[in-house]
């Protein structure tokens, strides 16, 4: 009964000779933007086995919304390196054609 008290109790507050408990082995959690990283770049490598690794680490959601995090500020860094709009770096990365001047309303 007293053992479950005594890890609670802090340090300093325990009597001579007790020992503090054992400190946990556990890692911690990562966090979804760790795991958009290890995924990002593990699909840039072609590194199933990481990619596999980091989809465990977080929810569905949260790696999809840490890649789409990743995505927007690495566009953002390149187009500020290139002296590009974000729509234009976007558009290269992806490999599509640059868009003609928008068209105009049509008339109905």
């Amino acid at each position: 009964m007293f053992a479950r008290f005594r890890k609670y109790v802090p340090a300093g507050k325990r009597g001579v000779g007790e020992r503090a408990p054992a400190p946990s082995k556990r890692r911690r959690p990562h966090n979804l933007f760790e795991a958009a990283a290890v995924y990002v770049a593990a699909c840039a490598e072609d590194d199933q086995d990481e990619m596999d690794e980091a989809t465990g680490w977080v929810s569905p959601e949260a790696l999809s919304f840490g890649v789409s995090e990743l995505a927007c500020r690495a566009v953002i860094a390149l187009a500020r390196e290139r002296d590009e709009s974000p729509r234009e770096v976007a558009r290269t990365l992806l490999g599509l054609p640059r868009p003609e001047s928008s068209p105009a309303p049509r008339e109905t």
